[in-house]
């Protein structure tokens, strides 16, 4: 009984398996402007967590998706430079290296590309979403306008979009067009389902994927992630694979 209670107990004590990838390109850490978190207390409190996994800077990714998450750049970058004068007050031992964002390829995508507003990881790379529900025409042509801006696009999480199998020419075409693929950690251990597992993995043994990222909303985040870093598959995933995180 002794032996189950600390097996189970070692198993919420985060280990530093990430320290391989170094930076985590994507979370939801400013608080109150998406469905990620809601306080500066919580997004301190998950920073010294992904810090502990491993992690020794990361990138901040808001939501901007119209009409849901309606975000303003500059507004964006002001509460992003409170929250990390409240990280350095409380002691994060993780650097915060930007504010970029996860942009949506959505009915304002075009506009927002002719203007040339958007936030970057690193100062070159967009991060992009598609919708969880259902496919949309000219994604293609949205990304290469993108492109022709200077930008390197990633797309965020493939291995969840319902509507694309592993086989789907999609993912074929947007390696094809020089789309780099970011597939979520959580992904890998069946937190969005096994589907999802299953395709992530997919992607990575046939070297698609160049990023990994933690998409951090929460501490339900941090709790498997926590869980994650005992996992074994993930561990060997990490110590045969170089991912492109540790050069941002």
């Amino acid at each position: 009984m002794f032996k189950m209670f600390s097996f189970l107990h070692a198993k919420n004590k985060p280990l530093p398996i990430f320290e391989s990838l170094g930076t985590d390109m994507h979370c939801h850490l400013v608080p109150g402007v998406d469905d990620g978190s809601n306080s500066a207390e919580l997004s301190i409190s998950c920073l010294k967590q992904l810090s502990a996994l491993g992690f020794k800077q990361l990138y901040i990714t808001p939501h901007f998706q119209y009409p849901r998450f309606n975000n303003d750049e500059a507004d964006i970058q002001d509460r992003y430079a409170v929250l990390k004068q409240q990280a350095e007050q409380a002691g994060v031992n993780i650097a915060l290296q930007g504010v970029a964002g996860e942009y949506r390829i959505d009915d304002r995508f075009a506009q927002r590309v002719a203007d040339r507003r958007f936030l970057r990881i690193a100062g070159k790379y967009v991060l992009v979403e598609l919708s969880l529900h259902q496919p949309r025409m000219g994604t293609a042509e949205a990304i290469y306008g993108l492109q022709e801006t200077g930008c390197e696009v990633i797309m965020a999480h493939p291995e969840r979009y319902p509507y694309l199998s592993l086989n789907s020419a999609i993912f074929e075409q947007l390696k094809n067009q020089d789309v780099f693929f970011q597939v979520n950690i959580l992904s890998l251990t069946g937190f969005y389902g096994e589907r999802a597992r299953r395709i992530g993995y997919g992607l990575i043994e046939r070297g698609w994927v160049e990023f990994l990222g933690t998409d951090t909303h929460n501490d339900v985040y941090i709790h498997m992630l926590t869980r994650a870093s005992h996992d074994r598959k993930l561990q060997k995933l990490l110590d045969k694979c170089e991912f492109m995180n540790c050069k941002l």
